[in-house]
Parts: structure tokens; sequence; C-alpha cells
């Protein structure tokens, strides 16, 4: 029978208003480098850049906190992409051969980064009426003239279309078709009837009206678009790529056979047969092609011939090389992905005789490279933002808020130490458009990332620009079995070509036993522990100079000696025996063990007392690393788990155990179901349904039926596994005696909480003394429906958590309230309850799947402030389900304060890799090489806050006015909210009042909710199909961008300061 309560909605307006000031969601940044990147474009007049990917983003970045993302509506590969220099407008070419104009605009408020117009080139008709195959009419290649306003189209069937990007409408009685050109070629110079696809379209810097064209087939001519006819004609072999110098009298050529060529222009001829130069520069034997060439002259003489591709076909044509050549001196860059795209950083006023390269940026599938071109040797320039946050797998990552500046100092002069780059800085990073406006942060964050080659890197996450700091590698304790493999590759490498590693994507590992799954740190005393694959647990001390000692190693057995276990997955790691040279940064003083060596699952550090302690899928154990001593070792195994014996790369699997467990798991369902329905009545519970209806008045809120929880079997495999551990000062033997404590959580349940006899450090004295610690279990809690344990904190007497170890005794944080009854807040994957310490009742529970009907998968403990008051905060329990949504609840009360839809339910890698911050924000992973950054906090926000300087032409804005385009607001793009401001810093009342003129040239922006313009198709896992509701998620709002050509007459012939959030 189905029972009603009923309670009084009591919605307190207040409490509603202050919710408001303490929650707000965002996603505000995405932080790494763009998933599948296609194309690249720079603007040498703005300095900025320009990155398009496969699934439709376009992603802008000038000086570091720079930055803005648009989507195209469809999630087409961006093939091609051009700046309009200067005027902050950017070009792209879809795979579908479709032509997309964005532009930042401003209007009504609002700032953000539009796609302003598109175009899609008609097919031409045939013979018959019909119009011909689209192929013909596909676009191959694009070409902004120097004026700017004007483009020209290649085109696959061999015609070349002029558009006026202006108002992307087509200018006609233009066009040049291929029989006007072959009309222009000699008879006996015609090889064929046709000229093959239009290969490359390049413009000259000091005459606009001139075009260099390239067909496929190998015939290059100068179209004059003045006089409508051609200037001159070359004759050459296969074309893939073409480069017009900048006095317009040296022409390259690159070709498909590897080759490249160099054209003079001959005054007393418009023919020319045979180039100047024409080489290999890796034959005779039979190379790939040259898919792009560049040439680049210098005042200094010695000009630049730039590359990609023409690799020996046999030996090398697996290599991924850009060659940079200059008088006798040739390096051939070797990289780890595939070559996309890459430009040079020169000089592009007309009036300048040289281009005098700077730099040379190369766009990779997994990275960005960036070459100092004037430095001697060309070092690589270090990137302060889109740095491959998947050089190696991430495994796991950490957030450590609030770093001592000390301790943030000494990170990142261990990191300038650890790869010194000679004459190079961040000043000389070519791209520096625009101007970060935001405030320099309050707090210094850390994000730590686990890697699968053993290494963590340390992260600046205080900003929008996710800069490296610092990389720490474990795999140097260790023997692998690839040493010796890799010493003789390097060996056997060739001095031809002249091979020279470049970047640092690395995706292999040569063990997978070095892979990083847990990481803690200490910020108060530079310690930290990092836990791996293998059951090593390493514990690291940071160093400012090198030195020279050997690692303590320990064995800890979490089996305990019970029989029937016998381990059948990987062997432990060698440690290097004697003393090791480490370098300046972390260094390791402790190893420990784990035996069996299965993967650690939790690891927590406390440095007051000295202790670290890990589990695995066996058990947990308890390691005092002041004196390199064991205290604890418990095994969790359940008489059933055997699948916990064979390890995470074991392929051997019980297949008659998975089969027996799926019939049980059947069979049980089946007879619960039919229990169930035994037992219902269905009249009688429509009976009661309406008359509940009926009889619930409107004011009056019916609390949900709670769904049914199954009860969880004992012997489920893997019920051993450790989740959590967590170390306490609290009450757990009696009230009037509080004391050190380590709790453990495991997946069946099961909650261990032992009382620690731990030394005191005399005062003044930072170690304590020398005597054991001693570890004696206190308490034990099964939860009802074994949900596994995922969280477990202490909260004091006023309900707030325990501060962290040094926080208290430093002063760096209130003392916790050690007079009143202390609880403790277990959060399983069902529920969340809060029970009284020491007796252990229960207080206080939520059931989350009950209510909702989902599961816990992250949770954290964060400090909320409200905007309205600075002095005002709550801290609040903040959770990720397994459905995506992130919710919050007070604390100790459990009540729920706010929900939101974060992540899409089928991402799962997204969901498993997120992690909260202290302070109400949030990571997780929208691609292998992207963090989204989340805010559940109203003031603490992370977002981009930027001007870029942008000049118009005149004539723009009427003959916008005069076009009526469909336009929408990119899919995923920050939609920038203008807060106008008057200069004492209150809000403009003009605008306040609907004013529809923007008078300030300058504002704040503030970005709506967005969703991220890569995570609506990429995640590293996916279980179900993208549906059409999926995709409506991430559709703009047709209302809104209809508005979107209004009050732009008063940005007429003037330059515009835009704010970008």
């Amino acid at each position: 029978m189905m029972k009603f309560r009923f309670r009084r909605q009591g919605a307190d307006p207040q409490r509603e208003k202050l919710k408001q000031e303490l929650f707000a969601f965002n996603k505000t940044v995405e932080h790494g480098f763009p998933n599948q990147p296609s194309a690249l474009a720079f603007d040498p007049q703005l300095r900025i850049m320009a990155i398009g990917t496969r699934s439709g983003a376009v992603k802008i970045y000038g000086a570091p906190g720079v930055e803005f993302t648009g989507l195209h509506r469809d999630a087409a590969t961006v093939t091609q992409m051009h700046f309009l220099p200067g005027q902050g407008r950017l070009l792209t070419l879809l795979d579908d051969s479709s032509l997309h104009l964005w532009e930042i605009v401003h209007h009504n408020g609002c700032a953000h980064l539009e796609e302003a117009l598109g175009f899609q080139l008609p097919s031409r008709p045939g013979f018959d009426g019909a119009s011909a195959p689209s192929s013909l009419t596909r676009v191959t290649v694009v070409l902004l003239v120097a004026a700017g306003d004007t483009a020209v189209l290649g085109t696959e069937g061999g015609s070349v279309f002029f558009l006026n990007v202006t108002t992307l409408t087509l200018l006609e009685g233009q066009t040049l078709s291929p029989d006007e050109v072959l009309r222009s070629v000699p008879d006996e110079c015609r090889c064929g009837k046709a000229l093959g696809p239009v290969e490359s379209l390049q413009g000259h810097l000091q005459e606009p009206t001139k075009i260099l064209v390239g067909y496929s087939r190998g015939l290059l001519v100068i179209w004059n678009q003045a006089t409508q006819c051609v200037d001159h004609v070359f004759l050459g072999n296969q074309l893939e790529s073409l480069c017009w110098g900048r006095g317009g009298g040296t022409i390259v050529s690159s070709h498909s056979d590897g080759s490249y060529a160099i054209w003079s222009m001959d005054a007393g001829s418009s023919l020319t047969l045979q180039p100047t130069v024409a080489t290999t520069p890796y034959g005779p034997f039979p190379c790939k092609a040259i898919n792009k060439i560049l040439w680049r002259n210098c005042e200094s003489g010695g000009h630049f011939i730039i590359f990609s591709g023409g690799m020996p076909r046999a030996s090398y044509g697996d290599r991924h090389c850009v060659s940079v050549l200059q008088a006798e001196t040739l390096v051939t860059l070797d990289f780890t992905s595939r070559i996309i795209d890459f430009f040079t950083v020169h000089s592009t006023r007309p009036e300048d005789e040289f281009d005098n390269p700077q730099a040379l940026a190369v766009l990779l599938e997994e990275e960005l490279v960036v070459l100092d071109l004037q430095t001697p040797g060309w070092p690589a320039v270090p990137a302060p933002y889109l740095a491959p946050l998947h050089s190696s797998a991430i495994t796991c990552s950490a957030h450590v808020a609030n770093v001592p500046a000390k301790l943030w100092a000494r990170i990142v002069s261990a990191g300038e130490q650890q790869s010194p780059q000679p004459g190079s800085s961040t000043s000389s990073w070519p791209i520096t458009g625009g101007r970060n406006l935001a405030q320099e942060p309050s707090q210094r964050g850390l994000l730590l990332t686990g890697h699968e080659d053993g290494t963590v890197r340390f992260w600046d996450a205080s900003g929008v620009a996710l800069r490296p700091l610092y990389k720490l590698n474990t795999a140097g304790l260790f023997q692998t079995d690839c040493e010796h493999a890799d010493s003789l590759a390097q060996a056997a490498e060739d001095d031809w070509p002249p091979f020279r590693k470049v970047g640092c994507f690395d995706p292999y590992s040569d063990d997978p036993r070095l892979g990083v799954q847990k990481v803690a740190l200490c910020k108060y005393t530079a310690q930290m522990v990092v836990a791996g694959t293998a059951g090593q647990v390493l514990v690291l001390e940071l160093s400012d100079v090198p030195e020279e000692q050997a690692v303590s190693v320990a064995s800890v057995d979490l089996l305990q000696d019970r029989e029937g276990f016998t381990w059948k997955g990987h062997e432990r790691l060698s440690p290097r025996t004697g003393p090791l040279l480490w370098p300046v940064g972390f260094q390791p003083r402790v190893l420990v063990q784990c035996l069996p060596p299965a993967a650690v699952t939790a690891v927590t550090l406390h440095t007051e007392w000295s202790l670290v302690a890990f589990g695995t899928s066996h058990g947990f154990g308890l390691f005092d690393y002041q004196r390199k001593s064991p205290v604890l070792a418990r095994c969790t195994l359940h008489p059933n788990d055997s699948l916990a014996m064979e390890g995470p790369l074991s392929r051997v699997k019980s297949l008659k155990k998975s089969l027996r467990q799926s019939f049980r798991r059947i069979r049980k369902s089946r007879v619960s179901g039919k229990k169930r329905a035994a037992n219902a009545n269905s009249k009688l519970q429509e009976a009661n349904a309406q008359l509940a209806e009926q009889a619930c008045p409107h004011d009056v809120e019916m609390t949900p039926v709670q769904r049914r929880i199954e009860p969880r079997s004992a012997d489920d495999s893997l019920s051993g596994v450790v989740r959590c551990l967590y170390f306490a000062d609290t009450f757990l033997r009696d009230a009037a005696h509080h004391g050190p404590t380590m709790w453990a959580g495991t997946n069946s349940g099961s909650v261990f909480a032992y009382a620690l006899e731990v030394p005191v450090a005399a005062t003044g004295v930072e170690k304590r003394p020398e005597r054991p610690v001693e570890a004696v279990l206190g308490k034990e809690v099964q939860l009802m429906h074994r949900a596994p344990v995922v969280a477990i904190a202490v909260l004091d007497g006023r309900g707030r958590p325990l501060p962290e170890p040094y926080e208290a005794s430093r002063d760096l944080a209130q003392a916790p309230d050690m007079q009143g009854g202390h609880a403790v807040l277990i959060a399983s994957e069902e529920q969340f309850k809060v029970f009284t310490l020491p007796k252990v009742s229960a207080k206080t529970k939520f059931k989350l799947t009950a209510h909702e009907g989902c599961r816990v998968r992250k949770v954290a403990l964060a400090t909320f402030a409200s905007v309205a008051c600075e002095d005002y905060a709550e801290t609040c329990l903040a959770c990720l389900t397994n459905l995506g949504d992130v919710h919050v609840f007070s604390v100790p009360g459990l009540r729920p304060q706010v929900h939101y839809s974060c992540i899409r339910k089928e991402d799962i890698s997204g969901i498993a890799s997120c992690v909260f911050t202290r302070h109400g924000q949030g990571f997780y992973l929208i691609s292998p090489s992207e963090f989204e950054r989340f805010s559940l906090s109203a003031r603490n926000i992370t977002e981009p806050l930027c001007s870029l300087d942008i000049s118009w032409p005149r004539d723009d804005t009427q003959a916008r006015l005069q076009e009526s385009p469909k336009l929408s607001q990119a899919n995923g793009t920050p939609s920038i909210i203008l807060a106008p401001q008057s200069h004492d810093g209150s809000p403009d009342p003009a605008h306040s009042k609907g004013a529809d003129t923007l008078e300030p040239s300058e504002a704040i922006l503030s970005p709506t909710s967005i969703d991220s313009a890569t995570s609506a198709d990429t995640t590293l896992d996916t279980t179900g199909d993208v549906t059409v509701e999926d995709v409506k998620d991430f559709l703009g709002s047709s209302e809104e961008s209809e508005k979107n050509l209004r009050n732009l007459a008063e940005d007429e012939a003037r330059a515009c300061t835009i704010l970008i959030k």
C-alpha cells in the first residue's frame, strides 16, 4: 500500500535569496589542447591565432588569458581558416564546402563571437539544364586578397570564383573558368584538356590585383583581376603547394614526388617552361609529397625554405616532419603526431623589403610547437597555454587550493631548472594579441595530473590559461624492460636526414605498471605521495638542490597470509639499488610496496603524524615514513573475491565465475519481481493516488515515493576494494578524550575506524619522537545495503570539516571545536549519512538513490562564499552522480540546496575524471586533451576577461544592414554579457533603463552557462549513441540570433575595443 506524507511548502524567501548569493552554475573555460584540430590561422596585425577542429569548433587565442570559443551549427570539419587582418573577423571553410564568417560584435549590452554569415557555392548547371556534380563545385582552397574585402575560391572543377567577404555574395562576371585559362596556354604546351582541381592560390603583397593560381596537374598562371587576363604561365609537375615571394619575382612550388622548384619571373616572356632551381632534398630515392612550402627572405641574407613532408618513402615514410632550410643549415623536425598546418610570424607590411621571420608555429594533431627562428639553434619556445595534457594518458587528477607563496616559488623554480631554454622566455611567445584584464588571482591553485608513464604534472590552475609548472617522473626509480631497446634504436639512428625530436607528446609508456593511480600533496611541508598501478607507494619531499641518495624500500603484505588466494596479475616493479642522483624537485624518500602488487585505489597523507595510508582491492595499510616501518595491514577480501586476485592487467578472467554470477543476478531479479507483483494491488494504488490528488492542497508539497533499493550481495566480486581513507583527530574511544584516528571505507559498505597512538612532538619541534605508532580497531560499521563508501569526513562541534594537517597548529585556519560532540559524514554510492561520535549512532541521512534514482560518483566538501557579503560563507557537500548531475547539500543537515545538469550521462570518462576544488569549482575531461572548468559558486568564478582592439572598414556596417542573413550565436560559444559600469564602478544607469546605445568603449563581461564546444561529440569513452535530444542541447536559440543586426550603425567608421569573456 502506497503511503503519502504531507508537509507544508514553507519556502523561506530569505533562504532562497541566500541560495542565489551562494550558488550559481557556470561552465567557464576549457583548459588544454583542442581535440582533433583540423585547421589553423594567424592574424599578423592582431597577433591572434585560431584553431578549428573536426567537430566544428573554432577557438581563438591571444596573450595568456585571451581566448574565446565558437561552434558551427553543423558538426562538420573545419578545413581552412583565414583572418581578415586587423578586423577580428574569421572566414572558415567546412568540409561540406560551406563558408562562414565569424566576428566579434557587441549590441544590446552583449558581446560574443558570432557566426555572422554563411555561404554555400551554388552548383553550376550542366548542358542538359541539370546541376553539375557537387564534387566539381567543392571548394578546395580559399585566398583572402590583400585588400581584405574579396575572397578567391578555387574548386575541384578548376574554376575560380570571387566572393564579396562583407556580404558573402559572388561577384558576377569575374569567374575564372578553366577554358579561359587554357586559351592562354600555347597549344604545344597543353597536357590534355583538363587542368585538374585548383590546388593553391597565392596573392601578391604589393599588387593585390594579381593572383597566382596553381592547378594540380602542374600548370601555374598569374591572373590579373584588373585586366581580366593571364599575365604569365609556368609549366611544372604534379602540384601540391605554392608560395609567392615578397617581391613578386620568385615563386616556389612543391610537388607530389618530394621535390620543390624555384621559378623566376622573366620580364621578356609570358611563358616559363623550366624552373630556375629544381631539387629533391631527400632524394634520390622515391620520396613522399611535400604538402606545404614557405619561402621567407631575411635582411641578414640566407632565405628560409620551410616545408612539410618530402621524406624518403621506404625509410622514413611514416615520419611526421617539417624541414627548415637556411643557406647550408638543414634541420628535420621530427614530431610524434600528424602535421595539420604551420605558419611563420614575420613582417607583413607592404613597405618592408624583407620578411625577417621571427618564429615558426606548427600545429600538430596532438600539440602546438613554436620555434624561435631568431635564436641560433632555433630552440622551442615554452607554451604558456595549449600544453598537451595528454602527452601521456591522464590516469588521475587532484586539485590543491591556497598554495603558499613559498611552495609555489619553489615548484616554479624546479620547473625552470628542468628544461632551461636559452634565449627564450614567455616574452618571445609570438601570439600576444589582446590584453588580459582579469585581476591577479587571490589564491594560487595547483592541478596535479597523474599519467600512464609514471609522471605527475603540476599545472597553474589559478587563471584562465592552464600553465605547466613542473613535471615529476617516478620511472627513474624502477628498472623497466624497454630501456635496452631504446638505447639500441638511438644508436642505430643515421645522421641523415638530420632528425631533431621536437614536442612533448609521447603516448607510449615503457611499462603500464608505472601508471599513477593516486596523488596527494601537503602544501605546508612540501611532501607528497604518489601511488601506482603495481602497488607502489612513493613518499617524496621537495628539495631545492640535487641530491644523490638511496631510497628506503619496504613491503606490506595486505593478504596477511590468508590461505586460498593466489595473485595472478602482473609482477611488482623492481626498484634500482644503491644511491641514485635526483634532480631539483620532488625526490623520493621511501618506497612502500603493497603485496600483492595490485593497483592502489585510495591514498591519504598526514604529514603532522608522518603517516601514509593506502588501499588496494585486497585491503589497506598504514605506514610510518618517519621510522620507515609499517604500522597496520588489514585484509578486506571476502572468501569469494577471487576476481580481485587477477589484477587489471591480467588476461586470465574467470569466464565460469562471470557466467555463474550473471545467472544468479537474473534469478534473483526474477524472484524479487514476482514477490513485488504478488504483493502489489494496482487498483488500490490507483485509488489511493486519486484520493491523494483530491485531498492535497496546492500549497502543500508531497514527499516523493522512495525507490526500493535491493541490498547488494556480500559475495559480489571486488567487494574488498578500498574506496577511501581518511585521517582525523576526533573522539572515537569516549566523549572525553580525542586523538588521532584513521578511517577506511570499502566497496562492500564497510567502514573501519582505528584509534592511533602517535607520539606527540615537543613544542617548537617539527618531528615527533621515534617511538612506534600503534593502531587499535575502535569501530566497525556495516551499511545496510552494502553500497560502496565513496568518502568519509569528520565534522567538529560546529558542523565544520576538520582542518588539514598543520593548518590549525600554524594558525592558518580556524581551530576546530573540540568541546562539542563530533560527527562523521559517510557518503556511499546510494546515500549520505551523519553519525554521532563516539557512539556512532545515526543522526541525519539523505537517500539520494531512493529519491533521485542515481548513484554517487564524486563528492567533496566545499566552501561557498556569498557575493553579497564578503564575510559570509557556508560549507556544503558537492556531489556528482552517474547521470552527470551535480547536487549541493547543506552540512551537517544534508538538506538539498541546488542541483545542476553538468555532464552528459553518456560521458562515462568525463564523470570518472571529475575533481572538485575546495572553493566550489571543478574540472572534468571533455576529451583526452581538454579539461572543462565549471563553477558552482556565485562568487568564485575563473573566466576569461580580456580586451581586443579591432578595426572595421567604414562601409562594412551599411553593407551588412542591407543584407538579412540568418544569424545564430555559436553553439558552445561563451555568451558574453556586458555589464557597463560608470567611472565609480557602479552599474551604468542608462543600461539599467534599457537604453539602446552602448556608451562606454569597454565593459565588464560575464559568460552565461554554456555547453562545451567539444563535449557534444567527443568523449574519451561513450556507452550510448547521440540522440536527437542530445543534439538539441547544443543548438543555439533562434529567437536571440535574429536580433544580432540591431544597433550596429553606431559602430560605423570607428575602431572598437571589445571585452571578451
